[in-house]
């Protein structure tokens, strides 16, 4: 198994998930994807859960919609960070439900929750982890972040030309 894993609910889900992939793979992170219901497959999440460090996995990456207790049930078993990704569903209330859901969790079971839809932003935490530990990793997101510097001077050089 890789290093993260990145599960979802439904494959309803893998749209907003993908993201969390894309940027992982940018940044040189193999990963994990699977399905993993918190209430359709249960024995599976648990198993999951419960066994994911021993196969090497360092971070859970885990995306919800609705009542969204795919991370929280995750981060109940497993001895790993859970980063999770609240997923605006096609049975949501506008997003919320998923959001605080995953925000809201009891003391001593943290996950951390980046924003709706926000895979993205948790496969570069992952890959933050990740990276106080393994200095090409590290390396990889002190690139990628000079990246996302270079960008805004380009915009904002465009936006000062333009006026």
């Amino acid at each position: 198994m890789k290093k993260v894993a990145v599960v979802m609910g439904s494959s309803s889900d893998l749209k907003v998930m993908e993201e969390a992939v894309i940027v992982l793979k940018e940044l040189g992170v193999e990963c994990d994807v699977d399905i993993v219901s918190a209430h359709r497959t249960p024995e599976k999440m648990f198993e999951f859960a419960r066994t994911a460090h021993e196969k090497g996995v360092k971070v859970i990456i885990a995306g919800a919609g609705g009542a969204a207790h795919l991370p929280g049930m995750i981060a109940s078993l497993t001895p790993l960070p859970v980063i999770g990704v609240p997923v605006k569903s096609s049975n949501s209330i506008d997003g919320w439900d998923s959001v605080l859901s995953i925000l809201q969790m009891p003391a001593g079971v943290p996950v951390a929750t980046v924003a709706l839809n926000g895979a993205r932003n948790a496969g570069i935490l992952a890959a933050q982890i990740l990276g106080a530990q393994d200095e090409e990793i590290r390396k990889r997101i002190i690139d990628f972040k000079k990246g996302l510097e270079e960008k805004v001077k380009v915009m904002s050089e465009e936006v000062r030309r333009k006026f």
